[in-house]
């Protein structure tokens, strides 16, 4: 098993909706954050230079193919306690790799969320994806893990 990235993300006020809970699409929001810290940010092993993405030529761009989120408990707002997100990298395809996301509200709880996300990289130049290149995905299985168990879905 590779490492995983963990970050916090500050709750903020305006994440709680009317019923008093953090809301599903600020919840998304939270993972989108912490995902770009991933990326971006990521510290590498007898390596200066962080982020799983930095030996992803200029000009290519990752964009969001999928997301499925499993909600296990209730996420209220706490001022000033952030959220705590780990990650990992669920699987690296030909050209999109998949991020496993294990969200709490506290460090001795279990997940609030688990999520998985589909992540394509794309040239807008050739109007076409991005084959990942052998340094790359080294990188990106630096922090390789086996997948987030999602729950099934119904008929299925």
């Amino acid at each position: 098993m590779g490492a995983t990235f963990e970050c916090e993300i500050q709750a903020r006020l305006r994440d709680v909706n009317l019923g008093g809970h953090v809301d599903n699409v600020e919840a998304l929001r939270v993972l989108d954050e912490a995902r770009l810290l991933f990326f971006r940010f990521a510290p590498l092993a007898g390596d200066d230079r962080p982020g799983l993405f930095r030996d992803v030529p200029a000009g290519i761009v990752e964009l969001v193919g999928s997301q499925r989120i499993d909600y296990h408990a209730e996420m209220r707002f706490v001022p000033f306690q952030p959220f705590l997100v780990r990650m990992w990298v669920g699987h690296v395809g030909r050209s999109s790799l998949s991020v496993s996301y294990e969200l709490r509200v506290a460090p001795d709880q279990p997940p609030a969320i688990v999520a998985e996300s589909s992540v394509v990289f794309w040239d807008p130049s050739a109007g076409t994806s991005w084959t990942i290149t052998d340094e790359v995905r080294t990188t990106l299985t630096a922090y390789s893990a086996e997948p987030v168990e999602l729950r099934e879905r119904p008929g299925r």
